[in-house]
């Protein structure tokens, strides 16, 4: 399979050499700020490793016990007591433009300078005591136009390689004057004081978006360093009139791109392993006035259950180079990606160039389907809904999906949640920005925007079953093929307004209708009610704002399409 895949990949490099003509025109652009902090020169340290090539990186990981080969050549790390993030542990210094620029509240959460000062401190001056230190060089973002810089300070050698599989990797000649618009500082240092500072607890990843700095304490969570990457893009780029988003996104042979929004564990990675689509990245995406960018230079994908029949290019892409974090091996070093007893959310982090039909430019046209993902644990939301544009918005704003167990600390099972989004946890702006830019890019190209529901149906979570991979496949391929029509749409369903198909080949037409794929519809009646109650509440955080006022008739509870 991979051989056809890799001659059908070099088959079309010409014709999506032609998606984007942007490579080369801008270079990097630094940020406008004033470092009050003093930085030690990591370059210089003694023992510094510096951009290690991926044999050197190997060597690094297994001299320093931090890590074991197992099959395929792969290496596998624990990252200790924490194997998920930290959402209630993260900070954003209160100070500057920050100041008013920031979305404050339960996921923004602030913190002093001086407190974020005096961490930074802390690591740096353990970083410069240690024998050996990894500085890790790159840029987050396809685009040349907006790219950052980043500068990534390790004290362990996994991490370094972590950084180099998932940012964009530079050239020798973009090394020779390269200025960080962001550094991360990660080390083993632990804050005492986080008590008198006002800290939740001794875990702190905290994030200065005036100054271009990031502290992670207290974890080895590798996702610490790209989400904190993320969330300054999400901060810089809307304020440029750039859409920053929370996605996957692929591109056909025709140059049609689609983008798949979605919290971890909703199929944004599964879903973008497309064999027959170019994958242009699997979690963190761009939309300028060009069209789609990747702000990764990799992949990091759940390794809990990785099958070789219904995840071939994921299966394949975990070899020499890869990364496991915390996937259970037996003696023979065979992973066992069915054993969760350390953690549910298992990882694997991989170069793109391991998906053979990766876009190697990380960019392409605007899209023409835009795809919602929620995993709803209720088991009542159709497995595909079109979306109106303020349909859209509205879904978009709240960004329900049930957080799926391990993938945040203290998750154990599938738990409703609502995030702006579908990535509140790294949106430092209000929803409001986020929302007014995608309402731009929908009209001004005319996208269409579906809701899928890769979660239970025929009960809710515990009574029902997991959306089966192959019926949403065949959903994802009715969408991008454009089979999906207004005419075969049924008529909005009381609780959601949401609109499902009547049918669509391979997939049952009781599923289509969430109630009918239930044995106890009066049951269904009391969870739907449940969730659309949960939807309404959640709106009042937004409904005040005249913007998103004019979206409450179009979602649950509203009466916009129902009358």
């Amino acid at each position: 399979m991979c051989i056809r895949l890799s001659l059908w990949v070099a088959s079309c490099a010409e014709a999506f050499s032609a998606i984007d003509n942007r490579k080369g025109e801008v270079k990097t652009r630094t940020l406008s700020k004033a470092i009050d902090i003093e930085i030690p020169d990591f370059l210089s340290h003694p023992g510094c490793r510096h951009n290690m090539d991926y044999d050197a990186m190997r060597e690094e990981v297994l001299m320093n016990g931090e890590g074991k080969v197992v099959e395929n050549d792969t290496m596998l790390v624990d990252t200790g007591e924490f194997t998920g993030r930290c959402p209630k542990d993260r900070y954003i210094v209160d100070d500057g433009e920050a100041h008013n620029n920031v979305g404050w509240g339960a996921i923004n959460l602030p913190i002093k300078k001086s407190t974020f000062d005096k961490i930074f401190d802390m690591h740096c001056k353990r970083l410069q005591s240690l024998e050996k230190v990894y500085v890790f060089e790159g840029f987050v973002g396809a685009s040349k136009k907006s790219r950052r810089s980043v500068r990534v300070v390790t004290e362990l050698a996994w991490h370094h390689h972590f950084c180099t599989n998932m940012f964009v990797r530079p050239t020798e000649e973009e090394l020779e004057n390269f200025t960080p618009d962001l550094t991360i500082v990660n080390s083993r240092a632990k804050f005492e004081q986080w008590q008198e500072e006002g800290l939740r607890s001794q875990t702190c990843v905290a994030l200065d978006v005036n100054r271009g700095l990031q502290v992670v304490t207290n974890t080895e969570y590798s996702g610490e360093m790209k989400k904190g990457a993320f969330s300054m893009m999400n901060y810089l780029l809307p304020l440029e009139g750039i859409m920053s988003m929370h996605c996957s996104a692929t591109v056909g042979r025709a140059g049609d791109t689609a983008i798949f929004f979605g919290l971890s564990g909703t199929g944004k990675t599964t879903l973008s392993a497309d064999t027959t689509r170019f994958l242009i990245g699997d979690d963190e995406h761009g939309w300028d006035d060009q069209g789609v960018f990747n702000l990764e230079g990799g992949c990091y994908a759940k390794m809990v259950d990785l099958n070789p029949e219904k995840e071939p290019l994921i299966h394949a892409a975990i070899c020499r180079d890869a990364i496991l974090e915390n996937v259970i091996v037996d003696a023979d070093g065979k992973c066992d990606y069915k054993d969760i007893s350390k953690t549910e959310n298992t990882r694997g982090s991989y170069p793109m160039w391991h998906i053979p039909n990766h876009l190697p430019e990380g960019f392409a046209g605007h899209p023409k389907n835009v795809i919602f993902l929620a995993c709803d644990a209720f088991g009542v939301l159709p497995p595909v809904s079109k979306l109106t544009r303020e349909q859209a918005l509205f879904y978009l704003v709240n960004g329900y999906t049930a957080k799926v167990a391990g993938t945040e600390m203290g998750v154990t099972e599938p738990t409703p949640t609502f995030s702006i989004c579908f990535g509140g946890a790294f949106m430092p702006l209000p929803a409001r920005k986020y929302a007014q830019l995608f309402e731009e890019k929908i009209k001004k190209h005319e996208v269409n925007v579906f809701l899928v529901n890769t979660g239970w149906t025929g009960g809710a979570y515990g009574v029902g079953k997991r959306m089966d991979i192959n019926a949403t496949r065949a959903i994802v391929s009715a969408i991008l093929e454009g089979n999906i029509e207004d005419d075969n749409l049924q008529a909005p369903d009381a609780f959601f307004q949401l609109r499902a198909p009547k049918q669509l080949p391979g997939v049952e037409t009781s599923v289509l209708s969430p109630r009918e794929a239930w044995a106890d519809k009066a049951a269904f009646d009391v969870q739907a009610a449940k969730l659309r109650d949960m939807f309404v509440a959640n709106w009042t955080k937004f409904s005040a704002d005249p913007f998103m006022e004019r979206l409450s008739a179009h979602g649950p509870g509203g009466n916009a399409l129902l009358r």
